[in-house]
């Protein structure tokens, strides 16, 4: 099993960040669990790295190496907002922790809460093992209502422990049963083709059952990543037969199926996911109907093409 120093000796060079401005920021859209479709502000913060040092993650190209300077959020928010329409709903992700002291001082709390005032809910990320007090004391400060969205990735049993996340699926349903307790909701990441997991059919099986485990913890919603290289160890682990990049097929039967659970909001990552499709013809119309589906939470009638 593979540690996090040699994870972080693999790496290619982090970007160049500055702390006062988020490194991107984007308003979109996302029905909410009564099918309304509510617009969003998503920031996309930069501060200090996650202290959990996945296996698949490429997150941190775009973090600090330090603590989070304080005052620099609200910098961050403000910088970003001041550029972007209204919404209902705001999503502040900082490729880690947003409960880690270090990555969003505490003392920043209270004016970030006080900028949040308009938003009817705010989405943050967060480390199961990270989810206490500290979340329950914020929602009861928000004007809104608190989403938190953990990386459940898999709960295949031997894959899970490989990845070096530190989680055990007992961790993740302590920690919803704990979240949910106190009116805080919550949304997954769940992976497709999660490293050591290299059969297509097992990989859709694990991603599906996944899927169900977070619905059984009481997550609202599910946001499933086709795991992508990237980072230094996911091209190591590929070369070794370890990691096999997921189909475009194989993300549409996981969607449609877990859609077809009607547990739930369920949602596909369709960013940077050209790297799953090797017919330019039918690309395209695919993720269109990808995105299509996001909004919509229902299936449509699959693209019509000789590649498949």
């Amino acid at each position: 099993m593979l540690d996090s120093n040699e994870i972080e000796k693999l790496r290619p060079a982090r970007n160049i960040v500055n702390p006062d401005i988020p490194f991107h920021f984007l308003h979109e859209q996302e029905p909410d669990v009564d099918g309304n479709l509510q617009s969003i502000n998503t920031i996309f913060l930069t501060s200090k790295e996650c202290a959990f040092k996945c296996l698949m993650c490429d997150l941190w190209k775009n973090t600090l190496e330090g603590p989070t300077p304080k005052a620099a959020i609200l910098k961050q928010i403000n910088y970003a907002l001041n550029q972007l329409p209204e919404a209902n709903v705001i999503k502040l992700y900082n490729s880690g922790n947003f409960f880690d002291q270090k990555s969003i001082p505490p003392s920043d709390y209270p004016e970030i809460i006080e900028r949040l005032r308009s938003y009817k809910k705010v989405i943050v990320e967060n480390h199961a093992k990270l989810c206490g007090q500290a979340c329950v004391d914020f929602n009861d400060q928000l004007n809104g209502n608190l989403e938190i969205a953990m990386g459940l990735e898999t709960i295949h049993p031997d894959v899970l422990p490989r990845l070096n996340k530190q989680l055990s699926q007992e961790d993740f349903k302590l920690a919803a049963q704990f979240l949910s307790s106190h009116g805080i909701d919550m949304r997954a990441f769940i992976l497709l083709n999660p490293p050591f997991l290299t059969d297509e059919k097992e990989s859709i099986e694990w991603t599906i059952k996944t899927v169900q485990f977070a619905f059984d913890c009481g997550v609202d919603c599910c946001s499933i990543i086709p795991t992508r290289p990237g980072n230094g160890m996911m091209e190591i682990l590929q070369e070794q037969g370890h990691y096999v990049p997921p189909s475009l097929s194989a993300l549409e039967e996981v969607f449609e199926k877990s859609l077809e659970l009607k547990q739930g909001l369920v949602f596909v990552d369709s960013w940077d996911i050209g790297f799953l499709s090797k017919c330019p013809h039918c690309f395209e119309a695919r993720k269109n109907r990808l995105n299509q589906m996001n909004l919509e939470q229902k299936k449509y009638q699959p693209i019509a093409c000789s590649c498949h």
